[in-house]
């Protein structure tokens, strides 16, 4: 695959800070890390227009015992059915579940389902993760 070089400047200060989190998170150079952010901007700025198509997951934890969430998550789920891959359910104890749910479809359709499941009456936390179905 060709390259083009591009030149970049960078205050001191902010190139420390910038060496020193790219060392913690393993990257052996600049120019991956930078890369990196990049692909991850042009992702999160389609997905944002919310009519691209995602693929990922949403994390919920909620107390079952409260009113009548697991059935109202159910009942979500099969509203949305055509966006669901997958759901793995834990029992994280006596009362609390966490659930992940593997979705694909438009941003706005997913992010509609996510936050229609945090905003339940039991759900106690929750979180989207989504990448563009083409990179």
């Amino acid at each position: 695959m060709a390259v083009e070089r591009v030149g970049v400047s960078f205050e001191p200060d902010l190139l420390n800070k910038f060496d020193e989190l790219i060392r913690k998170k393993g990257y052996t150079n600049r120019s991956e890390a930078i890369r990196d952010l990049i692909r991850k901007a042009i992702i999160e700025e389609g997905i944002k227009t919310g009519k691209e198509k995602v693929i990922g997951t949403i994390t919920i934890v909620y107390d079952h015992d409260v009113g009548d969430v697991t059935n109202k998550l159910l009942h979500l789920q099969h509203q949305y059915h055509s966006r669901i891959l997958s759901t793995t359910h834990i029992h994280m104890d006596e009362h609390m579940c966490l659930e992940v749910i593997v979705v694909k479809g438009r941003g706005d359709e997913i992010k509609k389902l996510a936050d229609n499941m945090k905003a339940l009456k039991g759900v106690k936390h929750g979180g989207v993760i989504v990448t563009k179905t083409k990179v």
